[in-house]
């Protein structure tokens, strides 16, 4: 029954790869469950409310409804999408909302704004216009986007981790470890994680990424016990010799009781009568670019990676894919955590052979088993499961080989959608330079003729988001 739903044989894999890349994709991204209520948690809004409107964080019911809906919508893309990819509260997207929104209305206003946007994107999946877009995307670019988050992941894995970091002050943003030196116990860890990783699979051991994440868990535990490093910041101090976000230690409670408390916390218009209409617009404007775009580069991504796209670029079942992603955003919005949307750590999982949405069902239970174990997810350090992005960066990456490099047209914006994903900490932002850059060469070119009518739209759509603060200031 599961081989013939999910089509598992027809897509080349097994149960038990489709079990493991769920794991995977779970451990690499299960952090957001820890991480979630840091963002929007410790934020208070414009009444001097944390979320939820109480006058103390409620972490607690923050980090298990994050869990929830992230377990809910993750299966939902298993089951109707049948995509090997998960969806969770998105980065960025709810700094966005707990600095740039919240600040200036309350929580519900705030997240009314985040079921608005999903609302709007949820129409344009079903009129077609979303699906339309994805596919009037030349075939090259959405390889360079796939190269592109390849860089980005690989990033974030190494920054997580503490590999790499912000200088804070010079000419160069990023440095080597802490001023140019790797320090401390973690990086052990991350650097052994990463060679374990490298060396399973040179020798084609089956597992290797959950294997090795694993044992570099087990080993950053002993660490722990042994030398007692705790925390990088402990919220007065930074140690830079400390793990990141988890500490590797056995809680002394496993199974906790969930506090839903937040869910439903929403005002779908109270925002405009706190800003001007305009105002909000372009707060509802900016949420639903980011998220519209995230989600066709991390489509795409996946798509590459797990070798479903077709030779147009296309995934199958791109619609309900697309339809579920939309629908994550205002379930995230609904639920009081954010805008929920696909997650480019699913590449984890495609990465240990998932290839189905059997991977994510299996994800989201894992995502709801959180909601109740909250204090044995924390168990799992950054330096444990950040060398599985470094090791997908590099698997992604080598999609480079199929762009043509003399068609200036193309290679232009490739390079620079490819350069600024990692650059900008923004896959839109790499997303909409490729497309402004590839419309103005194919004009220049005086091939107008080859560019589909909806890059012209889009690309317009981006130089109004790249010049948002401009376009602020002129309004008032």
């Amino acid at each position: 029954m599961l081989d013939s739903y999910f089509k598992i044989s027809e897509r080349g894999s097994t149960v038990g790869r489709e079990v493991r890349g769920g794991f995977v994709t779970f451990f690499t991204m299960a952090y957001i469950v820890a991480l979630n209520p840091l963002i929007i948690g410790l934020s208070k809004d414009a009444d001097g409310k944390f979320l939820g409107g109480g006058d103390a964080p409620n972490l607690a019911a923050i980090a298990a409804t994050t869990a929830l809906v992230a377990g809910v919508m993750t299966i939902l893309m298993g089951v109707v999408g049948n995509f090997p990819l998960a969806l969770a509260t998105g980065l960025g997207l709810n700094t966005f909302v707990a600095v740039g929104i919240a600040s200036k209305m309350s929580w519900a206003d705030a997240m009314g704004l985040v079921v608005l946007e999903g609302i709007i994107i949820t129409v344009l999946v079903l009129t077609g216009f979303r699906t339309a877009v994805f596919r009037a995307v030349p075939a090259q670019l959405k390889i360079a986007i796939s190269v592109g988050i390849g860089l980005f992941i690989a990033l974030i894995g190494l920054v997580d981790a503490g590999f790499v970091r912000r200088t804070g002050s010079g000419p160069v943003p990023v440095t080597l470890g802490d001023g140019g030196t790797l320090v401390g116990w973690p990086i052990v860890v991350f650097a052994f994680g990463l060679f374990l990783m490298i060396g399973l699979m040179v020798k084609k051991i089956k597992g290797a990424i959950l294997i090795a994440i694993i044992v570099a868990t087990a080993v950053a535990i002993a660490i722990e016990s042994a030398f007692k490093i705790g925390p990088n910041f402990d919220g007065k101090t930074f140690n830079p010799k400390g793990w990141g976000l988890n500490v590797p230690k056995l809680p002394s409670d496993i199974v906790s009781t969930p506090d839903f408390g937040i869910l439903g916390h929403f005002s779908l218009f109270g925002s405009f009568s706190r800003v001007s209409l305009v105002a909000g617009i372009l707060f509802v404007f900016t949420l639903l670019l980011s998220d519209f775009f995230d989600t066709v580069g991390t489509v795409t991504a996946i798509g590459h990676e797990s070798g479903l796209i077709d030779s147009k670029g296309d995934v199958p079942n791109n619609n309900k894919i697309l339809f579920v992603d939309s629908v994550a955003a205002m379930a995230g919005g609904a639920g009081s955590i954010s805008s929920n949307t696909s997650y480019i750590e699913s590449a984890a999982g495609v990465g240990e052979g998932a290839r189905t949405g059997l991977a994510s069902v299996v994800t989201g239970v894992l995502f709801l088993f959180t909601t109740f174990l909250a204090p044995l997810v924390a168990v799992i350090p950054y330096e444990a499961a950040t060398p599985a992005l470094v090791v997908v960066g590099f698997l992604m990456m080598t999609q480079i080989k199929g762009l043509d490099w003399a068609d200036y047209g193309i290679a232009i914006p490739a390079f620079l959608t490819i350069i600024l994903m990692p650059f900008t900490y923004n896959i839109s932002v790499g997303i909409g330079a490729g497309f402004v850059s590839h419309v103005v060469i194919r004009v220049i070119q005086g091939r107008r003729s080859e560019i589909h009518s909806l890059l012209f739209l889009v690309s317009g759509l981006f130089m109004v988001y790249f010049l948002s603060s401009p376009i602020n200031a002129w309004i008032g």
